[in-house]
Protein backbone atom coordinates (compact mmCIF):
# COMPACT_ATOMS: atom_id res chain seq x y z
CA UNK A 1 0.00 0.00 0.00
CA UNK A 2 1.20 3.79 -0.68
CA UNK A 3 0.21 6.14 2.11
CA UNK A 4 0.47 9.63 1.25
CA UNK A 5 1.70 12.58 3.46
CA UNK A 6 -1.24 13.99 4.29
CA UNK A 7 -2.34 10.44 5.27
CA UNK A 8 0.43 9.81 7.58
CA UNK A 9 -0.58 13.84 8.85
CA UNK A 10 -3.65 12.22 9.95
CA UNK A 11 -2.05 9.32 11.78
CA UNK A 12 -0.23 11.46 13.67
CA UNK A 13 -3.15 14.18 14.73
CA UNK A 14 -5.08 10.77 15.81
CA UNK A 15 -2.48 9.96 17.90
CA UNK A 16 -2.32 13.25 19.42
CA UNK A 17 -5.68 14.08 19.92
CA UNK A 18 -6.50 10.25 21.64
CA UNK A 19 -3.32 10.38 24.14
CA UNK A 20 -4.39 13.59 25.16
CA UNK A 21 -8.30 12.74 25.49
CA UNK A 22 -7.61 9.40 27.30
CA UNK A 23 -4.80 11.02 29.44
CA UNK A 24 -7.63 12.47 31.76
CA UNK A 25 -9.78 9.68 32.20
CA UNK A 26 -5.97 7.80 33.26
CA UNK A 27 -4.66 10.86 35.63
CA UNK A 28 -8.53 10.83 37.34
CA UNK A 29 -8.01 6.64 37.59
CA UNK A 30 -5.04 7.38 39.08
CA UNK A 31 -5.76 10.00 41.60
CA UNK A 32 -7.85 7.31 42.53
CA UNK A 33 -6.14 4.45 43.09
CA UNK A 34 -3.32 7.01 45.34
CA UNK A 35 -0.95 6.38 42.23
CA UNK A 36 0.81 9.37 43.40
CA UNK A 37 4.65 10.12 43.31
CA UNK A 38 4.76 12.21 46.17
CA UNK A 39 7.88 14.33 46.98
CA UNK A 40 9.36 12.13 49.56
CA UNK A 41 12.89 11.21 48.57
CA UNK A 42 15.97 14.02 48.72
CA UNK A 43 15.95 12.88 44.83
CA UNK A 44 12.19 14.04 44.37
CA UNK A 45 12.13 17.75 43.02
CA UNK A 46 8.29 18.40 42.87
CA UNK A 47 6.41 20.41 45.66
CA UNK A 48 3.02 18.58 45.49
CA UNK A 49 1.81 14.93 44.75
CA UNK A 50 2.04 14.37 41.17
CA UNK A 51 -0.30 11.26 39.37
CA UNK A 52 1.45 8.22 37.67
CA UNK A 53 0.23 5.89 35.38
CA UNK A 54 0.34 8.29 32.10
CA UNK A 55 2.36 5.81 30.13
CA UNK A 56 -1.26 3.97 30.33
CA UNK A 57 -2.44 6.97 28.27
CA UNK A 58 0.58 6.88 26.41
CA UNK A 59 0.49 2.92 25.17
CA UNK A 60 -3.02 2.49 24.92
CA UNK A 61 -3.08 6.15 21.97
CA UNK A 62 -0.10 4.67 19.51
CA UNK A 63 -1.58 0.89 20.32
CA UNK A 64 -5.20 2.05 19.44
CA UNK A 65 -4.17 4.21 16.45
CA UNK A 66 -1.28 1.83 14.99
CA UNK A 67 -3.34 -1.18 14.91
CA UNK A 68 -5.96 1.12 13.39
CA UNK A 69 -3.96 2.09 10.55
CA UNK A 70 -2.96 -0.90 9.94
CA UNK A 71 -6.10 -2.36 9.80
CA UNK A 72 -7.63 0.32 7.81
CA UNK A 73 -4.70 0.98 5.36
CA UNK A 74 -4.15 -2.93 4.41
CA UNK A 75 -5.93 -3.14 1.12
CA UNK A 76 -4.86 -6.75 0.81
CA UNK A 77 -5.49 -10.16 3.43
CA UNK A 78 -1.90 -11.12 3.38
CA UNK A 79 -0.42 -7.23 3.16
CA UNK A 80 -2.44 -6.53 5.93
CA UNK A 81 -1.73 -9.85 7.96
CA UNK A 82 1.97 -9.60 7.83
CA UNK A 83 2.27 -6.84 8.98
CA UNK A 84 0.28 -6.85 11.92
CA UNK A 85 2.24 -9.96 12.64
CA UNK A 86 5.30 -7.82 12.24
CA UNK A 87 4.12 -5.00 14.64
CA UNK A 88 3.11 -7.66 16.83
CA UNK A 89 6.13 -9.33 17.23
CA UNK A 90 8.59 -6.85 17.15
CA UNK A 91 6.95 -3.63 18.45
CA UNK A 92 3.64 -3.39 19.76
CA UNK A 93 3.76 -7.23 22.19
CA UNK A 94 7.24 -6.29 23.94
CA UNK A 95 6.59 -2.59 24.54
CA UNK A 96 3.38 -3.94 25.98
CA UNK A 97 5.21 -6.29 28.14
CA UNK A 98 7.97 -3.71 29.35
CA UNK A 99 4.98 -1.22 29.91
CA UNK A 100 3.41 -3.67 32.34
CA UNK A 101 6.34 -4.05 34.17
CA UNK A 102 6.81 -0.58 34.23
CA UNK A 103 3.46 -0.20 35.45
CA UNK A 104 3.80 -2.75 38.19
CA UNK A 105 7.23 -0.94 39.21
CA UNK A 106 5.00 2.53 39.21
CA UNK A 107 2.28 0.58 41.59
CA UNK A 108 4.66 -1.42 43.66
CA UNK A 109 8.23 -0.37 43.19
CA UNK A 110 10.40 -2.95 41.61
CA UNK A 111 14.06 -3.08 42.78
CA UNK A 112 16.17 -2.57 39.85
CA UNK A 113 17.74 -6.22 38.67
CA UNK A 114 13.81 -7.42 38.05
CA UNK A 115 13.90 -4.72 35.61
CA UNK A 116 16.89 -5.18 33.87
CA UNK A 117 16.37 -8.81 33.67
CA UNK A 118 12.98 -8.68 31.96
CA UNK A 119 14.78 -5.44 30.07
CA UNK A 120 16.97 -7.75 28.97
CA UNK A 121 14.86 -11.43 27.98
CA UNK A 122 12.71 -9.16 26.08
CA UNK A 123 15.22 -7.40 24.08
CA UNK A 124 16.67 -10.47 23.07
CA UNK A 125 13.57 -11.71 22.13
CA UNK A 126 13.28 -8.78 19.88
CA UNK A 127 16.90 -8.76 18.15
CA UNK A 128 16.19 -12.49 17.10
CA UNK A 129 12.97 -11.51 15.25
CA UNK A 130 14.01 -8.65 13.94
CA UNK A 131 17.48 -10.19 12.95
CA UNK A 132 16.30 -13.31 11.77
CA UNK A 133 13.66 -11.67 10.10
CA UNK A 134 16.22 -9.45 8.11
CA UNK A 135 14.32 -6.31 9.04
CA UNK A 136 17.33 -4.37 10.53
CA UNK A 137 17.81 -1.65 8.61
CA UNK A 138 21.70 -0.97 8.75
CA UNK A 139 22.78 -4.77 9.15
CA UNK A 140 26.51 -5.08 9.00
CA UNK A 141 29.10 -8.14 10.17
CA UNK A 142 27.88 -11.57 11.07
CA UNK A 143 23.85 -12.11 12.40
CA UNK A 144 25.73 -13.06 15.67
CA UNK A 145 27.19 -9.23 15.99
CA UNK A 146 23.67 -7.72 14.34
CA UNK A 147 21.85 -9.73 17.60
CA UNK A 148 24.45 -8.51 20.00
CA UNK A 149 24.48 -5.16 19.29
CA UNK A 150 20.35 -4.84 19.02
CA UNK A 151 19.83 -6.05 22.35
CA UNK A 152 22.81 -3.85 23.81
CA UNK A 153 20.74 -1.35 21.72
CA UNK A 154 17.10 -1.66 23.07
CA UNK A 155 18.39 -2.26 26.83
CA UNK A 156 19.98 0.47 26.30
CA UNK A 157 17.38 2.81 24.97
CA UNK A 158 14.51 1.74 27.32
CA UNK A 159 17.27 2.61 30.30
CA UNK A 160 18.11 5.70 28.53
CA UNK A 161 14.60 6.58 28.56
CA UNK A 162 13.68 5.92 31.55
CA UNK A 163 16.67 7.62 33.22
CA UNK A 164 15.81 10.71 31.22
CA UNK A 165 12.55 10.79 32.70
CA UNK A 166 13.50 12.96 35.83
CA UNK A 167 11.77 16.49 34.45
CA UNK A 168 8.19 17.96 33.66
CA UNK A 169 8.03 16.98 29.76
CA UNK A 170 11.99 15.81 29.54
CA UNK A 171 11.12 12.39 27.69
CA UNK A 172 7.90 12.87 26.18
CA UNK A 173 9.87 15.78 23.86
CA UNK A 174 12.91 14.12 23.16
CA UNK A 175 11.09 10.95 22.57
CA UNK A 176 8.73 13.28 19.66
CA UNK A 177 11.92 15.18 18.09
CA UNK A 178 13.47 11.46 17.56
CA UNK A 179 10.28 10.36 16.30
CA UNK A 180 9.89 13.37 14.18
CA UNK A 181 13.79 12.56 12.74
CA UNK A 182 13.00 8.72 11.94
CA UNK A 183 10.09 9.75 10.47
CA UNK A 184 11.45 12.08 7.95
CA UNK A 185 13.79 9.99 6.82
CA UNK A 186 11.76 6.54 6.58
CA UNK A 187 9.18 8.81 4.73
CA UNK A 188 11.83 10.04 2.32
CA UNK A 189 12.88 5.88 2.19
CA UNK A 190 9.56 4.79 1.69
CA UNK A 191 10.03 3.07 4.82
CA UNK A 192 6.08 2.89 5.19
CA UNK A 193 5.78 0.73 8.04
CA UNK A 194 8.73 2.68 10.02
CA UNK A 195 7.55 6.05 9.26
CA UNK A 196 3.44 4.94 10.35
CA UNK A 197 4.91 3.80 13.72
CA UNK A 198 7.31 6.84 13.93
CA UNK A 199 4.64 9.36 13.16
CA UNK A 200 2.14 7.92 15.98
CA UNK A 201 4.75 7.95 18.59
CA UNK A 202 5.20 11.53 17.76
CA UNK A 203 1.85 12.35 18.01
CA UNK A 204 0.85 10.46 21.03
CA UNK A 205 3.88 11.47 22.99
CA UNK A 206 3.13 15.43 21.57
CA UNK A 207 -0.10 14.76 23.26
CA UNK A 208 0.59 13.44 26.00
CA UNK A 209 3.09 16.89 26.43
CA UNK A 210 0.04 18.70 27.02
CA UNK A 211 0.03 17.51 30.46
CA UNK A 212 3.65 16.50 31.51
CA UNK A 213 4.96 19.68 30.38
CA UNK A 214 6.23 21.94 33.68
CA UNK A 215 4.19 22.14 35.90
CA UNK A 216 2.96 18.24 35.06
CA UNK A 217 -0.11 17.28 35.90
CA UNK A 218 1.04 13.63 35.30
CA UNK A 219 3.97 11.75 35.04
CA UNK A 220 4.81 8.50 32.26
CA UNK A 221 6.21 6.73 35.01
CA UNK A 222 8.17 3.42 34.15
CA UNK A 223 4.87 2.18 32.28
CA UNK A 224 5.24 4.97 29.94
CA UNK A 225 9.20 5.43 29.65
CA UNK A 226 9.75 1.78 28.88
CA UNK A 227 7.07 1.41 26.56
CA UNK A 228 8.13 4.54 24.49
CA UNK A 229 12.03 2.72 24.74
CA UNK A 230 10.81 -0.40 23.17
CA UNK A 231 8.92 1.98 20.11
CA UNK A 232 11.60 4.15 19.49
CA UNK A 233 14.64 1.52 19.65
CA UNK A 234 13.04 -0.43 17.67
CA UNK A 235 12.24 2.41 15.08
CA UNK A 236 15.31 3.59 15.15
CA UNK A 237 17.32 0.01 14.93
CA UNK A 238 14.56 -0.85 11.63
CA UNK A 239 15.41 2.62 10.14
CA UNK A 240 17.23 2.72 6.47
CA UNK A 241 18.85 5.68 5.65
CA UNK A 242 20.97 3.59 3.06
CA UNK A 243 23.92 5.78 2.58
CA UNK A 244 27.21 4.60 2.71
CA UNK A 245 29.73 3.85 3.92
CA UNK A 246 27.98 2.00 6.93
CA UNK A 247 28.91 3.87 9.88
CA UNK A 248 27.34 6.52 8.34
CA UNK A 249 24.08 4.83 8.02
CA UNK A 250 24.48 3.56 12.14
CA UNK A 251 25.60 7.08 13.62
CA UNK A 252 21.88 8.75 12.76
CA UNK A 253 20.31 6.26 15.23
CA UNK A 254 22.51 7.78 18.03
CA UNK A 255 22.50 11.35 16.88
CA UNK A 256 18.47 11.46 17.02
CA UNK A 257 18.94 9.94 20.33
CA UNK A 258 22.16 11.71 21.47
CA UNK A 259 20.51 13.75 24.55
CA UNK A 260 19.00 10.98 26.50
CA UNK A 261 22.40 9.04 25.98
CA UNK A 262 24.45 11.60 27.22
CA UNK A 263 21.67 12.04 30.34
CA UNK A 264 22.62 8.71 31.14
CA UNK A 265 25.96 8.25 30.23
CA UNK A 266 26.35 11.73 32.76
CA UNK A 267 24.15 10.37 35.63
CA UNK A 268 26.31 6.72 35.37
CA UNK A 269 29.69 7.98 35.48
CA UNK A 270 29.11 10.42 38.18
CA UNK A 271 27.61 7.49 39.99
CA UNK A 272 30.29 5.38 39.59
CA UNK A 273 33.12 8.00 40.39
CA UNK A 274 31.29 8.67 43.67
CA UNK A 275 31.06 4.87 44.70
CA UNK A 276 27.17 4.62 43.96
CA UNK A 277 25.33 1.86 42.15
CA UNK A 278 24.37 3.13 38.69
CA UNK A 279 20.93 1.89 39.06
CA UNK A 280 20.37 4.02 41.70
CA UNK A 281 18.14 7.76 41.35
CA UNK A 282 20.02 10.92 42.87
CA UNK A 283 19.70 14.65 41.31
CA UNK A 284 22.70 14.22 38.99
CA UNK A 285 21.28 14.47 35.17
CA UNK A 286 21.25 17.06 33.45
CA UNK A 287 18.21 18.47 34.03
CA UNK A 288 19.62 18.38 37.79
CA UNK A 289 22.96 20.58 36.87
CA UNK A 290 20.97 22.99 34.33
CA UNK A 291 19.08 23.70 37.04
CA UNK A 292 21.81 24.11 39.61
CA UNK A 293 23.38 26.19 37.01
CA UNK A 294 20.64 29.36 37.38
CA UNK A 295 17.56 27.66 35.09
CA UNK A 296 14.52 27.47 35.75
CA UNK A 297 12.81 24.10 35.56
CA UNK A 298 10.68 25.07 32.40
CA UNK A 299 14.24 26.47 31.05
CA UNK A 300 15.52 23.29 31.30
CA UNK A 301 13.08 21.50 29.61
CA UNK A 302 13.77 24.27 26.91
CA UNK A 303 17.17 23.88 26.22
CA UNK A 304 16.89 19.98 26.13
CA UNK A 305 14.46 20.09 24.03
CA UNK A 306 16.56 22.81 22.05
CA UNK A 307 19.95 20.01 22.10
CA UNK A 308 17.26 17.36 20.88
CA UNK A 309 15.86 19.47 17.84
CA UNK A 310 19.06 20.52 17.11
CA UNK A 311 20.52 16.42 16.99
CA UNK A 312 17.55 15.77 14.78
CA UNK A 313 18.42 18.59 12.60
CA UNK A 314 21.96 17.19 12.21
CA UNK A 315 20.61 13.40 11.79
CA UNK A 316 19.16 14.89 8.97
CA UNK A 317 21.79 16.97 7.02
CA UNK A 318 23.81 13.65 7.63
CA UNK A 319 21.35 11.76 5.46
CA UNK A 320 20.68 14.46 3.15
CA UNK A 321 24.51 15.16 2.93
CA UNK A 322 26.29 11.89 3.32
CA UNK A 323 29.64 12.73 1.30
CA UNK A 324 32.24 15.31 2.81
CA UNK A 325 29.33 17.71 4.79
CA UNK A 326 28.22 14.34 6.09
CA UNK A 327 31.69 13.11 7.57
CA UNK A 328 32.16 17.05 8.85
CA UNK A 329 29.21 17.23 10.70
CA UNK A 330 30.07 13.67 12.41
CA UNK A 331 32.94 15.05 13.26
CA UNK A 332 31.67 18.29 14.78
CA UNK A 333 28.65 16.30 16.68
CA UNK A 334 30.94 13.69 17.74
CA UNK A 335 33.53 16.39 19.46
CA UNK A 336 30.67 18.43 20.82
CA UNK A 337 29.14 15.35 22.34
CA UNK A 338 31.86 14.66 24.26
CA UNK A 339 32.55 18.04 24.89
CA UNK A 340 29.30 18.24 26.71
CA UNK A 341 29.88 14.93 28.52
CA UNK A 342 33.12 16.41 29.76
CA UNK A 343 31.94 20.07 31.08
CA UNK A 344 28.38 18.61 32.79
CA UNK A 345 30.85 15.41 34.57
CA UNK A 346 32.56 18.55 35.84
CA UNK A 347 29.62 20.36 37.27
CA UNK A 348 28.21 19.39 40.74
CA UNK A 349 26.69 16.02 41.10
CA UNK A 350 24.18 16.52 44.51
CA UNK A 351 22.82 19.79 46.01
Amino acid sequence: MLITASQFAILGVSAFALTGLLTWPVRALAIRLGAMDAPNLARKSQAEPVPYLGGVAIALGITITTLAAVYVGGNKSGENAGQLKDLALTVLLPALLLGAMGLIDDLRSLSPWPRLIAQSVVGTVVALVIVNAGTTGTPFGTSTLNTAVTIFWIVGICNSINFFDNLDGAAAGAVAIAALGVFFIAFDRGQELVSALSIVTAGATIGFLMWNKSPAKIYMGDAGALFLGIIISVATIRLNPGIEPTWKSLTIPAILLAVPLLDTCVAVFSRISRRVSPLTGGKDHLSHRLVRAGLSRPMAAVGLWAASCACAVIAVLVYKNPGTLGTLLITAFTAGWLLALVLFLRTRSQD
